[in-house]
């Protein structure tokens, strides 16, 4: 599948549909992810991430979107974060995640994750790094650390850069997750904020950008 199929595929048009990447990262033991993926999908969360970095994170994976599989207010897509190697787009792709994410842009681990028909969403900064990660068959570019550069560098950049499609990641909250997307981003992802809220405010939060 080439980087423009995946552009316009189900997974990209499900992330631009609901606008919210909920990160799930190193959340211990498997049975509070599970809770915690579930009472987020109850307020209208529909796409989670959860980062490779964790002991049992593939497996983790795995058990998620079957759990989710077995509700009735899907579909729910389950993605693969700190994608790093090749290796850990195997490993994404046997869990069976939908979509890849990483922090930064590694040219060769983008080309195997499209190779294989994964989606993927590596990072990057600055307009060069952004360029580079959409040239390169990137799905969306993960604007990371978005909190560096704020909501304004989302609408300079789609001046000379319409095509991009922009993922803004760290630092957002429900204080500026409005202001990313407003000022074009197509979708925003949100990890800390969610998981260290108590239960009513991040409810709160998920169901205020489902309602954007």
């Amino acid at each position: 599948m080439s980087a423009d199929e995946l552009r316009r595929g189900p997974v990209a048009d499900e992330i631009r549909r609901h606008r919210l990447v909920v990160v799930l990262r190193r959340v211990e033991p498997r049975s509070a992810l599970l809770s915690l993926a579930a009472e987020l999908a109850d307020a209208g969360g529909r796409i989670f991430e959860i980062t490779l970095d964790g002991r049992s994170a593939a497996d983790d994976l795995a058990a998620l979107r079957s759990d989710l599989a077995a509700r009735d207010d899907g579909p729910h897509l389950v993605g693969a974060g700190t994608v790093m190697t090749a290796t850990q787009v195997d490993a994404a792709l046997d869990a069976g995640a939908d979509f890849g994410v990483a922090p930064i842009l590694d040219a060769g681990v983008l080309r195997t994750a499209i190779d294989a028909g994964l989606p993927f969403i590596p990072g990057a900064l600055t307009p060069t790094e952004i360029a580079g990660a959409w040239s390169a068959g990137a799905t969306f570019v993960k604007l990371f650390p978005a909190s560096a550069v704020g909501p304004s560098a989302i609408r300079e950049l789609r001046g000379p850069l319409p095509e991009i499609e922009l993922i803004p990641t760290g630092g957002i909250d429900r204080s500026n997750a409005a202001s990313f997307l407003d000022a074009g981003a197509a979708a925003v992802g949100i990890g800390g904020a969610i998981t260290r809220a108590d239960p009513g405010h991040r409810r709160e939060l998920v169901r205020a950008i489902a309602n954007l």
